[in-house]
């Protein structure tokens, strides 16, 4: 194992820092080594750009993209990506060459991608860096801290169909919405790859407050425990809280057959803690489908959406055959219709406690 000492003045310009490294305090870096076999999801790689593929910009940690050239370095992380439209990729370091799965800046080696898709970004990994202890540094260590003590949070959690179904939209509406309401709005990103258009969408909508499981220490949560996710999410909800956020939607990525997203849904003490579910759908099939299969894991959607709702023939079909009414972009925006869905939540769900939303002072200490 080969150990360099670095600069990290000098490594702060000359690499271009991905947008998962945000929470990273460059100072920290004071080396780095070539140990890749023990790298782990979560490990920031120095690699060098030998060959541009689909990936022909990197998202920065100042919210932009920059356009990417042979032999720039970069500091990306080390993990994992599910993205049917994409990539399925895994948190493995080649030092003969490994796949920028994601723009925000996910390191690891593709396993399937979409036929629609051009192959990856290929980069040549030149060292995981090191702290002063010697060892990798990784996102876990910049993780937001647990707070203890009550939380009163109305969570309301958006799934949708797959991707590309208009979740990440409608929660942006819906926010948007709610804030010109007058109530103080949390954005949260639960699972998923991490990369900036999902948060600068948030905070583009006026989201009191935006997070992702970047914040709580994850590059991805693809093949994460759902134990730390459900950790995860539990410590930005009680950081929105402690923002003095009212509410809280909070996204999960792709569709609800995704084995993370699934798995939470399955789960009664997930469950317990939201008060309504957002479903974004592409079509009225998938609205339909969709709707089952929530109801199938006791789950009533509060709110039907999504890019079915562009089209008034799909949306006829739709509340037709699923027996809902889907909700357009416009009346998430309206504050008027958004504070109307909010009551109705609320009065649906009544004053049930569960273990995300409402955290008594017993459940925190």
């Amino acid at each position: 194992m080969l150990f360099q000492k670095v600069n990290s003045v000098e490594l702060s310009h000359s690499a271009k820092w991905a947008f998962t490294t945000r929470r990273v305090v460059h100072e920290d870096v004071v080396g780095l080594t070539t140990n890749f076999v023990d790298a782990k999801t979560g490990d920031l790689v120095l690699a060098r750009v030998e060959k541009i593929g689909s990936h022909k910009r990197i998202q920065l940690t100042n919210g932009r993209p920059s356009e990417l050239y042979r032999g720039d370095l970069v500091v990306l992380v080390c993990g994992s990506r599910y993205a049917p439209d994409q990539y399925e990729g895994h948190a493995k370091i080649d030092p003969d060459g490994s796949d920028m799965l994601a723009g925000g800046g996910v390191i690891g080696v593709m396993r399937a991608a979409n036929k629609r898709m051009a192959g990856p970004t290929r980069v040549i990994p030149v060292g995981l860096l090191c702290g002063r202890d010697g060892n990798p540094v990784n996102l876990a260590d910049y993780s937001l801290p647990e707070l203890t003590g009550s939380r009163n949070l109305t969570v309301i959690a958006a799934v949708g169909a797959s991707m590309n179904a208009g979740k990440t939209t409608a929660v942006a509406s819906f926010a948007h919405g709610l804030s010109r309401a007058g109530y103080r709005v949390a954005t949260i990103k639960a699972t998923g790859t991490g990369a900036y258009g999902d948060y600068n969408a948030y905070v583009d909508a006026g989201a009191d407050y935006v997070a992702d499981f970047v914040d709580a220490g994850m590059v991805s949560t693809y093949m994460e425990p759902i134990s730390r996710i459900m950790k995860g999410t539990e410590i930005l909800l009680d950081h929105a809280a402690d923002n003095g956020c009212e509410i809280a939607i909070v996204e999960l990525a792709d569709g609800i057959f995704q084995g993370e997203t699934a798995a939470l849904l399955n789960r009664s003490d997930f469950r317990a803690g939201i008060d309504g579910f957002l479903f974004a759908a592409p079509c009225a099939a998938s609205t339909v489908g969709g709707c089952s299969a929530l109801r199938a894991m006791n789950i009533e959607p509060s709110i039907v959406t999504g890019m079915v709702s562009c089209s008034p023939l799909a949306t006829k079909e739709a509340e037709a055959a699923a027996g809902t009414h889907v909700v357009k972009r416009e009346s998430l925006i309206d504050p008027v219709s958004a504070g109307a869905l909010l009551a109705r939540i609320r009065t649906q769900k009544k004053a049930t406690e569960g273990t995300l939303g409402i955290k008594s002072a017993e459940q925190a200490a």
